[in-house]
């Protein structure tokens, strides 16, 4: 059945599709959408100190007050779920997740959340790996090697931080709760929070996210291990990475999808025109060295979905 609604969003896709195609960035000017969006609520996932996140997005803040001369808030969550959350209470309008983020605000939201964009990266593919580290000194060289040993997973509603390693031991007949093949597991408190704590010798190993191109001596071309490299948080000769997931699609720009279609608009074509409009804002928003952006469809994240929906399954049955 076609309802209202979905006529509406059937509207701005073609918007969306219309910007898309045009790639260029809006030009600058208050519009129609700030009479409902008076101010712009962007969210922040967590994964990294607060001070290193509101530096980074500094930049890209700024222009976007420029360009739409509308006053931006950010959301600093402390984790994931904060920024979930948020999406469900209609306090934000725009996010960049991962893309379990993205499925778990969907469902939250009771799908009032729309995925714009995902980053393409150097070698023209829109994923990512989820990586396993320890550190260089530990002995351990593979995951074999890691039973009985700990294990920092970054965040609940991470892909690569948690859900999707998860996956992956199990296909293979690893059964990753706690002491049944690793000695201890816990949650580090995010990406960043989780290679210190491997660092600091609290745990063996962690799980994180890179974009498995580039220089593995610089941290890869984007991710949380080459945000320490360029902070000078991380040597990379200070660890190891002993495992690697298959390709996972990268976490996209989302916006509500009760905001105004024109709204949803100006994000696309905004998003799409600055990698080459503004470089530096867009590598540094971006997290590191990547392509640029392409537009992406629900229906892309739906293995996240259901990979969601069989983890509470699960849960249910314990």
């Amino acid at each position: 059945m076609i309802t209202r609604r979905g006529a509406a969003s059937g509207l701005a896709g073609l918007l969306l599709v219309r910007h898309a195609l045009a790639q260029e960035m809006p030009k600058p000017g208050k519009r129609d959408w700030a009479k409902e969006i008076p101010v712009m609520r962007i969210g922040l996932l967590g994964g990294e100190n607060d001070a290193d996140r509101l530096a980074r997005v500094d930049g890209y803040k700024k222009l976007m007050e420029s360009t739409f001369e509308v006053p931006v808030k950010l959301l600093v969550a402390a984790d994931y779920a904060g920024v979930i959350q948020a999406f469900a209470a209609k306090q934000l309008e725009t996010a960049y997740m991962s893309p379990a983020a993205y499925a778990s605000a969907w469902l939250e939201s009771g799908g009032d959340v729309v995925p714009l964009v995902v980053t393409q990266e150097q070698d023209g593919s829109n994923s990512y790996v989820a990586v396993m580290y320890t550190r260089a000194d530990s002995g351990i060289t593979s995951l074999a090697d890691m039973k009985g040993h700990s294990l920092a997973w970054s965040d609940p509603n991470s892909a690569s931080g948690y859900l999707i390693p998860r996956a992956e031991f199990r296909a293979q007949g690893i059964d990753p709760e706690s002491g049944r093949y690793f000695g201890r597991t816990g949650f580090a408190g995010g990406h960043e929070q989780a290679v210190v704590a491997v660092l600091n010798h609290q745990y063996d190993a962690g799980v994180t996210w890179t974009s498995g191109v580039g220089d593995p001596a610089q941290g890869y071309t984007r991710g949380a291990l080459r945000m320490m490299v360029d902070k000078h948080m991380l040597d990379m000769t200070d660890l190891r990475i002993i495992w690697k997931s298959r390709p996972i699609l990268n976490g996209p720009l989302t916006v509500r999808k009760s905001t105004p279609a024109s709204y949803q608009a100006d994000m696309l074509a905004f998003h799409l025109a600055l990698p080459t409009a503004f470089p530096d804002v867009y590598h540094t928003f971006d997290m590191g060295s990547g392509k640029g952006w392409v537009p992406v469809k629900h229906a892309d994240f739906q293995v996240f979905i259901d990979m969601l929906q069989q983890e509470a399954a699960q849960r249910r049955h314990r």
